[in-house]
């Protein structure tokens, strides 16, 4: 028996498997960067949210056509892998369909069921291709999308197309080398997209049939291979992290903004009577740590939670479609924010490797990468939030930005400056004293 090739699949998965584990470190790594923030509290309600929007999908289908399309590339993408199982096994082992004989009937249930979904994931896929070529549908436009992101995503779905027709020749292959009684592949599974290919497959003869299974066996799970380890340095990594995603993601009312934990420990200080504000601070605390500063200016301040949104975001544009002030022609584009956090935590990630930790390359999230103007052009209206089908929040890093300016920077429009003096001096939005307030009343009488 010839075991090079079962040596060279084990080596093939042992690298790969290896060089995948070790972006998914790099990444790991990259979103812990951020502060901390816990976000285990109410496991029920998250794990109920985990199962409606990842894996239910329930927040795709606000787009009919394309929601149906994406859940039948899911659920093949889901199914299909119990069969990439036994590829696995077969490669290891040097078997051949090795489920067959354990799970009998209901093996070829398996098969016809994985020929049905690979189909309609290959259609599927052809329909999202020709979608994005027409370049008839705005939000896979904007800014942010350069070639790389357009590319990305016509690369995964030439991919998925590719690997779809390998496994359904491979099949109609070895449909036929079973009907020949060909030695080594036993009859089983039941073939009702591939079996349309035998009359083609009659063709050939056995071992010409021989080479047609074994070359599209071989492409089709080096294709899989190859795939999880691009997944890193693209927009389909939300595959996996979607599911942490979901289940990390906010819980509370969407209009509700979290209190920041440095403004609270100042708050606490100046109301404390036992703290003499002219004191010098004790030797440890001149030794200790720079306190952490009021928002974010860069990837160290966002919550982790915040970085793992941008590595999980799918680049759709559903967030920016749906954002009023980029439909009327601001800067802002949410889809491009949750792209600089990635970028961003990408870039300081690298340094970090070649300069070690606690080195800074003197560049930042805000201004670097995310100007000003379109942190401003942002309503706080919450429809990026409400649109994400994997629940990103955008606005949790824009109103962290936003806070830098006003209470680091001192930078604000001056219409919220002058508000910020009138809640200062009035106690209240508007230009007159609280004496005031209540004079509408009199005229009405």
């Amino acid at each position: 028996m010839n075991f090079l090739p079962n040596i060279i699949f084990i080596v093939l998965l042992v690298v790969t498997s290896v060089v995948f584990a070790k972006q998914v470190k790099k990444i790991r790594r990259n979103i812990l960067l951020g502060r901390d923030e816990n976000r285990s509290d109410r496991r029920r309600e998250r794990f109920e949210q985990m199962f409606k929007v990842a894996i239910g999908q329930s927040k795709m289908t606000t787009k009919p056509l394309s929601g149906a399309l994406h859940i039948i590339v899911y659920v093949g993408f889901v199914v299909i892998n119990i069969e990439v199982l036994e590829i696995v096994i077969d490669g290891v082992l040097g078997t051949h369909r090795i489920f067959a004989d354990f799970l009998g009937s209901i093996y070829d249930l398996l098969i016809g069921s994985f020929e049905i979904l690979a189909l309609g994931v290959l259609l599927a896929c052809v329909v999202f291709l020709a979608r994005r070529i027409s370049k008839r549908i705005k939000r896979f436009d904007g800014v942010e999308m350069t070639a790389w992101p357009k590319n990305d995503a016509n690369i995964i779905l030439i991919v998925e197309i590719a690997l779809m027709m390998a496994f359904l020749v491979m099949n109609a292959a070895d449909e036929q080398l079973q009907s020949i009684h060909a030695e080594g592949y036993i009859a089983a599974g039941f073939y009702p997209i591939s079996g349309w290919l035998s009359p083609l497959m009659g063709m050939f003869e056995a071992s010409t049939l021989i080479v047609i299974e074994r070359s599209c066996w071989w492409f089709h799970i080096v294709g899989i291979l190859g795939f999880l380890n691009y997944l890193p340095f693209s927009k389909h990594f939300h595959i996996l992290l979607a599911f942490p995603n979901v289940f990390y993601s906010k819980l509370t009312p969407q209009g509700q903004f979290n209190n920041l934990e440095s403004v609270r420990k100042e708050v606490e200080l100046m109301m404390d009577p036992n703290v003499d504000p002219y004191a010098s601070p004790p030797e440890d605390d001149l030794n200790a740590a720079l306190p952490a500063p009021f928002g974010a200016k860069d990837i160290q301040d966002l919550s982790w939670k915040s970085i793992m949104d941008s590595y999980t975001c799918t680049e759709c544009g559903r967030c920016t479609e749906d954002c009023p002030a980029n439909q009327t022609g601001k800067l802002l584009s949410p889809r491009k924010i949750m792209m600089d956090v990635r970028d961003r935590a990408e870039e300081l990630g690298r340094f970090i490797d070649n300069s070690g930790k606690g080195s800074t390359d003197n560049k930042s999230l805000l201004n670097d990468y995310i100007t000003p103007e379109e942190l401003w052009a942002c309503t706080s209206c919450n429809a990026c939030v409400d649109s994400c089908p994997v629940n990103n929040n955008p606005l949790a890093v824009i109103v962290d930005l936003r806070r830098y300016l006003v209470m680091e920077q001192s930078q604000a429009p001056n219409e919220l400056n002058i508000m910020f003096g009138n809640i200062e001096n009035n106690g209240a939005p508007w230009a007159f004293p609280a004496a005031d307030r209540f004079n509408w009343a009199s005229e009405e009488d």
